[in-house]
């Protein structure tokens, strides 16, 4: 049997999504990305070897995240580019915009704002908050700085459904209290302290320290290993 022969996978989003795994979701983000650059650069079909190859990873696990968007591949044939982005849009939750708010306006914030990916991918940011009175007022990338006791009354009417905490782990779980109490379903979290959430509000931190230590491990053990 030919990879093309493969391509069509069973298994659609109903019966496999309570074993999804959080590792297939990190992969999806990065099918959609290079995708995204395949479409731009006219590609109509894509196979799950091209895709293994460019990210890395085998043609089987490749194979086994895309069956939980359906049977979409054709044998002989591939997946069709866009179609397997619109699977992937949806499956990730990033067919629809996606209102958010920052934080902490320090360099951090400044540097996320910066960022136009964010945008193209349907986030957009709709308010930033600071505890510093000397900050309350101004405009920082075309959107207002609010103190943090109008938080409730700002996120609900953005509608903002996500938050970014960028503040010193002291204030991170407060922020991150008040944030839930405004309405806020996720939270992005930059402090370097563990918050408690209730159910129902997802939570993913993002700690580069550990990540330098994790690099710095693989770099370690690399070595070892040549030695």
């Amino acid at each position: 049997m030919s990879k093309h022969e493969h391509e069509r996978t069973a298994g659609g989003s109903g019966s496999g999504e309570s074993k999804l795994s959080r590792a297939s979701v990190g992969r999806f983000s990065l099918y959609l990305r290079h995708l995204d650059r395949l479409q731009r650069e006219g590609t109509a079909t894509v196979s799950s070897s091209q895709l293994g190859e460019a990210l890395g990873i085998t043609d089987a696990q490749v194979r086994k995240d895309l069956a939980y968007l359906g049977n979409l591949g054709q044998p002989g044939i591939g997946y069709s580019t866009p179609e397997l982005i619109g699977a992937l849009r949806q499956r990730l939750g990033v067919d629809r915009p996606w209102n958010a708010v920052v934080v902490g306006v320090g360099n951090l914030a400044r540097a996320l704002l910066r960022y136009r990916g964010f945008e193209q991918q349907g986030f957009r940011f709709v308010a930033l908050f600071d505890a510093d009175p000397t900050k309350v007022g101004q405009v920082v990338d075309d959107l207002p700085v609010y103190a943090l006791e109008r938080m409730v009354e700002v996120i609900a009417a953005e509608k903002a459904e996500l938050g970014v905490v960028a503040v010193p782990a002291n204030a991170a779980q407060e922020v991150t209290d008040t944030l839930v109490a405004a309405g806020v379903r996720g939270i992005l979290n930059f402090a370097p302290t563990v918050l408690r959430m209730p159910s129902g509000v997802s939570l993913v931190n993002v700690d580069l320290a550990v990540q330098l230590e994790q690099l710095a491990f693989l770099v370690h053990l690399s070595r070892e290993v040549g030695s």
